[in-house]
């Protein structure tokens, strides 16, 4: 019986002396570079790595949610997440909760994709479908949604997006051009899809919930060491072979 007490008594330091782990979102919607989604956990990619550096840096484990992106806000405002990454703050302007924004790490860039080449004027689009991610923001089209010149033809991720548009399920997508640029390295020359116009960049961070439990001023200082030493953008030239977008020039008007 002591032996069975000893043990657990062991046990019990263990656990309360191991680190409690660092909860990241992970949307499920999300594809290679950015993340590549096995078993519902994410194996590699481009926010994997810089997520998992993250968490190693600060000395946690890190543990990763997988959700449906209209869920990930809801997660976190129930505490069910820490850090939420590669999010921008127009598309979570309504967020509830108690949270703090990191630097700008990285700039996402959605173009108009086609696959014909040929430069098109966004506005003077016919009336037509576009490719869409279920519950992505499009801030730049929203305008020509509302007016119902465009209508969106939703898929649950962008990879879908683009093999539907390679199908003829509609004639334009809007689309990350890092997934882009990687879906069409493994497309014939032939059948490769074009980048017809730019939508639209945003700079993108991550935000962290602010609670006792969580090293909040830790994990921001080290995303922005990540940033300032070159670590981010070497993660995204890994995946993408391309140096990264430059993070915008504040506007000082």
């Amino acid at each position: 019986m002591r032996v069975v007490l000893g043990a657990l008594w062991m046990i019990s330091l263990a656990s309360l002396a191991a680190p409690a782990p660092l909860r990241f979102s992970v949307s499920d919607s999300w594809g290679m570079p950015m993340a590549q989604i096995e078993d519902n956990r994410p194996t590699q990619g481009i926010l994997y790595d810089v997520m998992l550096s993250l968490a190693t840096q600060v000395e946690r484990p890190a543990e990763f949610h997988v959700l449906a992106r209209a869920r990930i806000a809801n997660a976190m405002e129930h505490g069910d997440i820490d850090v939420r990454c590669y999010v921008a703050q127009a598309w979570v302007d309504n967020l509830s909760g108690d949270y703090t924004w990191s630097v700008p790490l990285m700039v996402l860039r959605n173009v108009l994709v086609s696959a014909r080449e040929q430069p098109v004027e966004v506005t003077l689009l016919a009336p037509q479908p576009i490719g869409t991610v279920l519950n992505y923001h499009y801030g730049a089209l929203a305008p020509l949604f509302a007016q119902g010149q465009l209508t969106r033809d939703d898929s649950r991720s962008e990879e879908l997006v683009l093999h539907k548009l390679v199908a003829g399920r509609f004639e334009y997508a809007v689309i990350n051009e890092w997934i882009l640029d990687r879906f069409n390295l493994k497309m014939p020359q032939d059948k490769r899809l074009h980048k017809v116009a730019v939508i639209d960049e945003q700079s993108l961070g991550c935000i962290v919930r602010n609670d006792p439990n969580v090293p909040v001023q830790r994990i921001l200082r080290t995303l922005l060491r990540m940033k300032m030493s070159g670590e981010i953008d070497d993660i995204i030239k890994l995946y993408t072979g391309e140096d990264p977008q430059p993070l915008p020039t504040p506007d000082k008007n």
